[in-house]
C-alpha cells in the first residue's frame, strides 16, 4: 500500500473509531523544530537539580492573558517538580511602567496577590497603565502603600531587574511572546506546539498543546538528570 494512501486510511479509520481527528498531531511527542526548538547556546540554570521553566511574557500582551489561566494551572499541577520562573519583556516607553511594574511587585512578595489584577485592568478595565503615575494610582487604589510602592519602583534593585531581563531576552532568544523556555535548552510556544494541529485549530487548543509539550520536555530534562 502507498505510504499517503495508508496515512489517509488510518486517520479514516481513527475517526471511525471515534478518535479525536487531532489524534494524528501529537505534542505528547513533540518534534524538535517543530512543536519546539533547541537553543543554540544551554544557559546556566538556577534552580539546582529541578527541571527550571521560564515563562517570558508582557502584561499588554492579549495572547498572554489569555494563556494565563491555563498555565497557571499548569504550574500548580506540576507542584514541586519545576522551579517556574516569570520574566516580563522590555519594550518601548509605554511598557516600561509594566514592567517595572512587575519587579516592584515582585520585590515587594505581592506579586502572587496582584498578577491577576494587573491583566484585568488592562484587558478588562482597560486601564493603560502606561505612565508612571497611572501605575502609582492603579497601585493606590488596590491598597498597596504608594510611598512605599514609588520608593520600590525606583530603586536601583528594579533598575537592576531591567536590565537583567533584557539580557535574557537576548540570551534566551526571545523574539515574541508568550514562549516558555525548559531546563535552559529547549523553547516552545503555544503557536510553536500547535503548529502540527489542524488548519483552523483554535488559540486555547495550541495553549492546551503547549502544556503538552512541556510535560514531554520536563519529563526530558528530568531523565537527563538521573
Amino acid at each position: 500500500m502507498r505510504p499517503l494512501r495508508r496515512l489517509i486510511l488510518t486517520a479514516l479509520l481513527g475517526l471511525a473509531a471515534g478518535a479525536s481527528p487531532f489524534a494524528l498531531a501529537s505534542p505528547a511527542a513533540p518534534q524538535e523544530g517543530a512543536e519546539y526548538v533547541t537553543l543554540q547556546s544551554p544557559q546556566p540554570l538556577e534552580a539546582g537539580n529541578k527541571v527550571e521553566v521560564i515563562e517570558f511574557f508582557a502584561y499588554y500582551c492579549p495572547h498572554c492573558y489569555a494563556f494565563e489561566p491555563q498555565l497557571e494551572a499548569w504550574v500548580k499541577k506540576q507542584g514541586d517538580n519545576i522551579v517556574f520562573k516569570r520574566v516580563h519583556v522590555s519594550g518601548g516607553a509605554s511598557v516600561l511602567p509594566q514592567q517595572r511594574l512587575f519587579y516592584t511587585l515582585d520585590a515587594m512578595g505581592l506579586l502572587p496577590q496582584y498578577h491577576q489584577q494587573v491583566f484585568d485592568a488592562m484587558h478588562v478595565l482597560h486601564q493603560r497603565l502606561g505612565t508612571d503615575e497611572e501605575v502609582f494610582d492603579w497601585a493606590a487604589k488596590n491598597g498597596i502603600d504608594r510611598a512605599k510602592f514609588v520608593d520600590t519602583y525606583r530603586s536601583f534593585g528594579i533598575q537592576a531587574r531591567l536590565r537583567r531581563a533584557s539580557s535574557m531576552m537576548d540570551a534566551y532568544q526571545v523574539q515574541f511572546w508568550p514562549v516558555l523556555v525548559i531546563d535552559g535548552r529547549w523553547q516552545t510556544s503555544p503557536s510553536q506546539a500547535g503548529s502540527k494541529l489542524p488548519e483552523g485549530s483554535t488559540e486555547a487548543q495550541q495553549q492546551q498543546a503547549s502544556l503538552q509539550v512541556m510535560d514531554a520536555l520536563v519529563a526530558k530534562a528530568k531523565a537527563s538528570r538521573k
